[in-house]
């Protein structure tokens, strides 16, 4: 089999805020590779880091240690005026909240076409024009929306303008920041397979930040498991759910609603309880338990984890 080409390389990342007594580790060497053409799903509580591991890649948060690498070159930290520009074209963004990330005093169409404007990736007015109404169309929204604001749509609408405002740059990667938790549920399934849809036609790769495990299993290709700004499981989408080692992990899955009711009612909920975990002598690593599935723990919990894995086989 072919060496699958890494579009982006974390290694060892760190992301600080504060300092001194106030200094606050909200990611701690944090790990992973993202293939082209795959959708990685990174997946935790509030606060767990996760948002802010996607705010690094696109350049929005900085990086207190490790390195962040796309297409091999390392883009953390102080990098020169055109890697720049290609990473702020390359990689991009779809914000959790539709509302706040849009311009509400701006019309649709300068909206989409600011990023063009910004980086002047058009060859008259007639080009942007048309390179706007293009995703538009793509993410099923009308002409006619292009003179109008924020304020005059729906939430679904809103996210299909902030994904389209993300395509017209013509991206290779894009970190997908809980793009459906603001939204209906109704509405939520038709954004997630848009992204799909893009995803096939233009050869895309996502990061996908979710809080929610029962998202991400359909689209999925590896989902990671992050608690307390460290990742603590990462498997197939398909293995995680057949296979779940980590406490933390059974706990989420725990979580996620089961569409029976007599099931339902007699599920028992797992509560994540960090105090089990005692590192003062033996000191966790990240370790390869089967083909593709990491877990982080001592070696006595990881000895317990290749256990439980192999009886479960």
């Amino acid at each position: 089999m072919a060496e699958r080409e890494k579009l982006i390389e974390l290694k060892d990342l760190q992301i600080t805020f504060g300092s001194g007594k106030k200094k606050f580790v909200a990611v701690d060497h944090v790990n992973f590779d993202i293939y082209k053409g795959e959708t990685f799903s990174l997946v935790g509580e509030s606060g767990s880091g996760k948002t802010t591991i996607g705010r690094a890649i696109c350049r929005i948060n900085p990086t207190s240690a490790g390195d962040i690498l796309f297409k091999g070159q390392k883009i953390n930290g102080r990098i020169s005026k055109e890697l720049d520009q290609e990473v702020i074209r390359k990689i991009q963004m779809i914000f959790q909240d539709p509302m706040a990330s849009l311009n509400e005093r701006a019309k649709v169409e300068y909206i989409v076409a600011e990023g063009l404007l910004n980086h002047h990736l058009y060859k008259d007015q007639d080009d942007l024009h048309n390179k706007v109404m293009d995703a538009l169309h793509e993410v099923g929204l009308l002409p006619e929306f292009a003179s109008r604001f924020p304020h005059e749509f729906s939430g679904g609408q809103r996210q299909r303008i902030g994904i389209a405002r993300a395509l017209v740059m013509q991206p290779e990667f894009i970190v997908a920041d809980e793009p459906i938790s603001a939204l209906d549920v109704s509405i939520r399934a038709q954004v997630l397979n848009l992204l799909n849809e893009m995803k096939k036609s233009r050869g895309l790769t996502y990061l996908f930040i979710a809080h929610d495990l029962s998202v991400v299993r359909f689209i999925s290709d590896r989902i990671a498991v992050i608690s307390k700004g460290r990742i603590v499981e990462l498997a197939e989408a398909e293995e995680l759910f057949l296979h779940p080692l980590h406490p933390y992990t059974k706990a989420l899955l725990s979580a996620v609603p089961i569409p029976d009711p007599a099931l339902e009612k007699n599920k028992k909920l797992l509560v994540y309880d960090p105090s089990i975990h005692d590192y003062s002598v033996e000191k966790p690593v990240w370790e390869e338990i089967a083909n593709g599935h990491f877990v982080y723990g001592n070696q006595r919990e990881l000895e317990g984890y290749r256990k439980e894995y192999e009886s479960q086989l």
